[in-house]
């Protein structure tokens, strides 16, 4: 089979659509963490997915990504409320709780995997693809399911827009002007939540919040107006994981264990766009950095 033939297959498409749909919504919420400089808080919630994932599959004995998806939501919010407590109750900073429950919930969580995996059915779960990712399993349903979840976020953040730009920009106003910043706080880290559990099964719980980022920090260089960084982050995000999934099919054993896995090509693309936007942006890149300092040194 040629590469327009496996670029063509169902399963190649199916992996298209779903991770595409997963880089709009992850862009999208990416920006509102970024910009909240909680974007590690992010990376916490990811990484607290998997033994989320786990428990679910423990109570329910079933791989439904809709037990699943429960599961790694409800941890990655238990995670932020674990690190918002260490930091009001204790002289610990933001990023030593993070770094404190990250590692504890991941490590948690591959303990729990490796329990399972040891049970007569272990094989059967395949939780070990929700820590690394593994697009070439995504089925029909987890597409349906990830579109309902993007269509949710991206709908989420254009009724709350006006209140997510102010939590961002200016969050002592937004709690003059009456607004509950505390829940609203809560609510972003619910959209980062669905979008982080939504993306295990394409690029795992190690790498999703990469794509929560990267292209909204790619988007941040190019613009300062909200509203085309969130266009162009999404538009990032879809492109990384067509690249990405491009790139695994050009690749001798296109989806499949002996070639390149579409999840890490996912996220290198990210970077690459990434390292682009950085040289290129005509406001904050280096090349009209090295401009405008030349012309200093030449009116001096």
């Amino acid at each position: 089979m040629d590469f327009l033939d496996h670029l063509t297959s169902f399963n190649t498409l199916l992996v298209m659509l779903g991770t595409s749909l997963l880089g709009v919504s992850c862009g999208v919420v990416g920006c509102f963490t970024v910009l909240r400089q909680r974007a590690l808080v992010g990376d916490a919630i990811a990484h607290a997915a998997l033994p989320g994932v786990c428990v679910s599959f423990l109570l329910f004995y079933d791989r439904h990504f809709g037990y699943l998806f429960a599961g790694a939501v409800v941890f990655g919010l238990l995670s932020v409320i674990m690190i918002s407590s260490i930091c009001s109750y204790s002289r610990i900073k933001e990023d030593a709780a993070i770094g404190i429950v990250l590692s504890s919930l991941f490590g948690l969580g591959i303990a729990l995997s490796r329990i399972i995996h040891n049970t007569p059915d272990g094989n059967y779960a395949g939780l070990d693809n929700f820590i690394f990712g593994k697009a070439a399993t995504i089925t029909s349903a987890d597409v349906w399911f990830i579109m309902v979840v993007s269509i949710l976020a991206i709908f989420f953040v254009t009724i709350f827009f006006k209140e997510l730009q102010l939590l961002c920009f200016d969050r002592e106003f937004a709690w003059t002007q009456g607004y509950p910043v505390m829940a609203l706080d809560i609510f972003l880290m619910g959209l980062v939540a669905m979008c982080t559990a939504a993306g295990l099964p394409a690029v795992g719980a190690v790498l999703v919040a990469s794509l929560l980022i990267i292209p909204a920090a790619s988007a941040r260089l190019w613009t300062d107006n909200l509203r085309t960084m969130l266009f162009l982050a999404g538009a990032f995000g879809a492109l990384s994981c067509l690249s990405g999934t491009v790139l695994s099919v050009a690749i001798p054993g296109p989806l499949a264990s002996q070639g390149l896995p579409t999840g890490p090509l996912i996220i290198i693309s990210s970077a690459v766009i990434f390292s682009l936007s950085l040289t290129l942006s005509p406001s904050y890149g280096l090349y009209a950095y090295l401009v405008r300092r030349g012309r200093r040194h030449a009116a001096s």
